[in-house]
C-alpha cells in the first residue's frame, strides 16, 4: 500500500512539472491589462515577449468597458469588428495558444480598436529536434583536424563532428527536471 501511494505522489508530482514545461502564461499588457487607458502599446509589449505553442494569454479588463475579439488579419487593419472569429467578453479571459501563426485581437467597444487596443500575437513553427545520425562503424582518427568550411554560397558549414555533437543535445531544461524526477522516482521506489 506504501509504494503505491508513492507511486501516486511521484506521478502527480511529474504530472505538474509537465503542465509547467508545457507554456507560459502572458497577462496582455502586463499590470496595465487590456484597456485604452495609460498608452499601451500593445505591438511593442507582443514584440518583446517569445510565444510558444502553449502558451496562454490572459485578458484582464472591465467587462463593461472592453471585450476581446479574435479576428482574421483585414479587419485587425481596419479595425471591423462585425464578423469576429471569437468572441470573450468575461473580464478575465484566457486563451491558450495552440498552434504556430498569427492570432489578431482587438476590442469590439466602438473606437478601442481605433485608439490602439489591438495586438498581434505571433507564434513561430515549433523547432524540431535535430535527429541523431545513425551511427557507423569507428574509423581511425583523421591524420589532420577537421576544419568548418564555408560553403559555395559562403554561409558556414560545421564539421561532421561539429553536427554530431549539436545533434546529441535535444534537451531543454523541463526535459532534464523530468529526466531526473523519473529517476529519483525510480530511486525511491526500488530502494525505499
Amino acid at each position: 500500500m506504501m509504494g503505491f501511494v508513492k507511486m501516486e505522489i511521484f506521478f502527480c508530482s511529474l504530472m505538474a512539472v509537465f503542465g509547467f514545461c508545457l507554456g507560459s502564461v502572458y497577462k496582455v499588457g502586463d499590470s496595465a491589462g487590456w484597456t485604452i487607458i495609460g498608452n499601451v502599446d500593445y505591438n511593442t509589449w507582443a514584440s518583446s515577449k517569445t510565444f510558444q505553442i502553449g502558451d496562454t494569454l490572459i485578458f484582464n479588463y472591465d467587462a463593461k468597458f472592453h471585450s476581446v475579439l479574435q479576428v482574421a488579419l483585414p479587419d485587425f487593419h481596419s479595425c471591423n469588428s462585425s464578423s469576429p472569429l471569437a468572441t470573450y467578453s468575461t473580464g478575465n479571459d484566457s486563451i491558450t495558444i495552440t498552434s504556430p501563426g498569427h492570432y489578431y485581437y482587438t476590442c469590439g467597444f466602438v473606437g478601442h480598436c481605433e485608439a490602439g487596443q489591438k495586438v498581434d500575437i505571433r507564434v513561430p513553427k515549433a523547432l524540431q529536434p535535430t535527429a541523431v545520425p545513425v551511427s557507423s562503424p569507428i574509423r581511425a582518427p583523421p591524420s589532420h583536424k577537421a576544419v568548418p568550411t564555408t560553403s559555395p554560397s559562403g554561409s558556414f558549414t560545421p564539421s561532421p563532428s561539429q553536427n554530431r555533437a549539436e545533434s546529441l543535445l535535444p534537451f531543454n531544461f523541463c526535459s532534464k527536471i523530468v529526466l531526473f524526477l523519473l529517476v529519483f522516482g525510480l530511486y525511491v521506489n526500488v530502494f525505499l
